[in-house]
């Protein structure tokens, strides 16, 4: 097998990986903040590490995959300012900041499991894991890399030569103002200084003892502190999207290199943003990153509503590179909807082992396919290849990386043709579709297929003739 190549966002360049013991993996995810529904925007982020997650055990390495969940208040940006989220929660829905913690986290994994996405071996709360930040700062004061002013206890990031160093920042060109919403703090030093723990925040929802008062953590404090708590000192892989990369991964590093004289993360991947663009979705016009604040966003249930597979926008996902941004609407998704069920369709049509190639051949396109994933996970290529090939047995080889449940939902018995009631129009069209056949005629045939696809139904041949029945939603 070819080495696992990836591309390190600290160093900007493509790089061999394996673990640093080279056994077991160290891998951890920055998870979502519980206050609302993850947006299928986000969710593709969490496709994305899936991916990652499965290619690394397809590898053999052992491997801990740790992922927050974000339930104390935080401001709605990156900063230290703005609105707190849960707090904006609460009052929206009449509920305890616990409670509605509680209530979308479980409709995050939820919507995680409908998309075929693994859960993580390690899931902690920031809530559970307080006294691990008071440890970490506690260990920062220690070291001198802490001053505080009357709202808490602050990161001073001049004391660290390297701050910056994942964005290319320049710390010395930074003025005040040069970030969005920059904490109004007057005994804050430096634009970019951050806060650890929050003293003056009387009226907070959620609020715990500390050396330095009653207060809560700052947001970024939380990932190092559970990070390390599950996987030590350095990681192997940091995950996450390209949002963070500027202030949270940043602020990230900054504490936790700080705090232990060690490099915080060997690799760091980061997923692009899906884009909605204007009028994709009827009744939605703003383009643009999919955010909840935009109020432009979509969720699995939606789609589901709309009769869409969660499968189909997992198979959309697999056909951008992780790094490239992708485009959604729900003619994309439509299409993914129409590739996904020939793939479905292929054991009934090809069988088993029905697709012609010989072992030479196989063993060829299995090496460029696993070439392909290997190569900073190019999956939309291993696709390409997949689909190119028309083999059902190679799909259900590379099913433990794409997560498509071709096995299963392959293995779903079809009925035999006039064995399922369909309406009288598209039975004639089924008809037409087996005469065509018979004169040889596969334009009509196929040009009869996309008619029969175009009103909601799958179609697959059988030695008794076509197959038709309605799509897998």
């Amino acid at each position: 097998m070819t080495p696992l190549v990836l591309h390190n966002t600290l160093t900007r360049a493509k790089e061999e990986f394996a673990p640093a013991d080279g056994h077991h993996v160290k891998m951890y995810c920055c998870g979502p903040t519980v206050y609302n529904y993850a947006h299928i925007g986000n969710l593709r982020t969490y496709v994305f590490e899936d991916i990652l997650h499965r290619a690394l055990k397809w590898h053999g390495w052992g491997l801990t995959h740790v992922m927050n969940i974000t339930d104390v208040g935080h401001m709605t940006s990156d900063a230290d300012a703005g609105e707190d989220k849960m707090a904006k929660a609460a009052a929206r829905e009449n509920r305890s900041p616990w409670e509605i913690a509680r209530f979308y986290e479980d409709a995050f994994f939820r919507d995680c499991a409908r998309l075929n996405i693994i859960r993580p071996d390690v899931a902690p709360r920031a809530t559970e894991h307080v006294p691990q930040m008071i440890a970490l700062i506690q260990r920062l004061e220690r070291e001198g890399f802490t001053y505080r002013t009357a709202e808490g206890i602050y990161f001073d990031t001049a004391k660290d030569a390297d701050y910056g160093k994942l964005a290319g920042l320049n710390l010395g060109a930074q003025k005040e103002g040069a970030r969005e919403d920059v904490n109004t703090d007057p005994g804050k030093r430096h634009p970019a200084d951050f806060i650890l723990w929050f003293t003056n925040k009387p009226t907070h929802i959620m609020q715990w003892e500390s050396p330095w008062g009653t207060g809560y953590p700052g947001w970024h404090i939380e990932c190092s502190a559970m990070s390390m708590e599950y996987l030590g000192e350095t990681l192997d892989i940091h995950g996450g999207g390209i949002d963070h990369i500027p202030v949270h991964n940043t602020n990230e590093i900054a504490q936790s290199e700080c705090a232990t004289g060690h490099i915080f993360a060997r690799f760091w991947v980061h997923g692009a943003f899906l884009t909605l663009a204007s009028g994709a979705v009827t009744g939605r016009t703003a383009a643009g990153k999919m955010s909840k604040s935009a109020e432009n966003f979509l969720t699995v249930q939606k789609l589901i509503d709309d009769s869409f597979d969660p499968l189909a926008y997992r198979y959309l996902c697999l056909t951008a590179h992780y790094r490239s941004e992708l485009a959604f609407s729900y003619d994309s998704l439509g299409g993914a909807t129409k590739a996904l069920g020939k793939i479905y369709e292929l054991r009934a049509r090809v069988g088993e082992s029905g697709d012609g190639l010989s072992d030479a051949e196989y063993a060829a396109l299995r090496h460029a396919i696993g070439e392909a994933i290997n190569d900073d996970l190019n999956i939309p290529k291993a696709v390409g290849i997949l689909h190119q090939a028309n083999s059902y047995r190679l799909w259900r080889e590379f099913d433990p990386i794409l997560g498509l449940d071709i096995e299963a939902r392959s293995r779903a018995e079809l009925p035999a043709p006039g064995t399922e009631a369909l309406p009288a129009e598209v039975a004639a069209l089924a008809r037409q579709r087996d005469a065509a056949r018979q004169a040889r005629d596969y334009a009509r045939s196929d040009a009869l297929r996309a008619q029969i696809e175009d009103m909601g139904y799958t179609v697959g041949d059988s030695p008794a003739g076509t197959v038709v029945k309605k799509k897998l939603l």
